[in-house]
């Protein structure tokens, strides 16, 4: 029977290219979405042009109880082997100008969805001797400046990560990925953007399929779990500042 993957955020950018790299190497694929719903059904289409009944959406809102819930109860409908966490929230929080409500957001999607899907699809990822994939950031170990709540969120995720390698061994295999510069923010500057590639020594960006070349070497490395992996070109190994 064809196993599973559940991508969270898979309707563009990082977790489309991951979408596509699982498919392509012969998982079935359930494409979450939260507001995207139009990229998401043309993604999910193209897919099933492919490779018949090989693709399916699932509709969610991750920084709710209720919303993880539906998720759940939309991936246990099928033979899940693979949880690729990378649905993530990315805003500036200033320490001068943000308020208590910034904060729940950041935290729900970027921490406790991928903590609390991880826990409640276990029984179910157990029985295939799954893996989950959490997609971290490089900002969880230094920094980024004016996005305290962001960094802190995925330094915790970082955590939450080694703390499930131990609890779901050696059932379930978990492990992360801490991106660098791979695709930038819609708002960012050319000026911003040369500085961080000055701090880069292979001096350029990766790409998207950078990091689902690496989603698909964890998901096939059968006695790799508890590893955080920075696909960052070499920053972090420079001790860059985190700007």
């Amino acid at each position: 029977m064809t196993q599973w993957a559940l991508v969270t955020g898979a309707a563009k950018r990082i977790g489309r290219e991951i979408a596509i790299k699982l498919h392509s190497s012969g998982y079935n694929i359930i494409i979450h979405y939260g507001v995207s719903a139009e990229e998401a059904k043309s993604l999910c289409q193209k897919l099933n042009k492919i490779r018949e009944h090989s693709c399916v959406t699932a509709q969610a809102n991750l920084s709710t109880e209720a919303g993880i819930n539906t998720l759940v109860e939309a991936a246990t409908q099928f033979k899940l082997s693979i949880l690729i966490n990378n649905a993530s929230e990315f805003y500036p929080t200033p320490l001068a100008d943000t308020q208590f409500k910034d904060s729940q957001r950041l935290l729900a999607v970027n921490l406790l969805a991928p903590y609390f899907l991880a826990q409640r699809l276990f029984p179910l990822l157990s029985k295939s001797n799954g893996a989950i994939i959490n997609l971290l950031d490089i900002h969880g170990q230094k920094p980024l400046k004016d996005h305290g709540l962001y960094s802190i969120s995925k330094a915790a995720l970082q955590m939450a990560t080694l703390s499930l390698a131990q609890e779901m061994g050696p059932g379930v295999r978990v492990n992360g990925i801490a991106p660098g510069a791979i695709l930038w923010p819609e708002n960012s500057h050319n000026d911003a953007q040369e500085t961080i590639i000055k701090q880069i020594p292979l001096a350029k960006c990766g790409s998207p399929a950078d990091i689902a070349n690496t989603v698909q070497f964890l998901v096939d490395s059968h006695y790799i779990s508890g590893q955080i992996i920075a696909i960052d070109g070499g920053r972090t190994a420079i001790g860059y500042m985190g700007a």
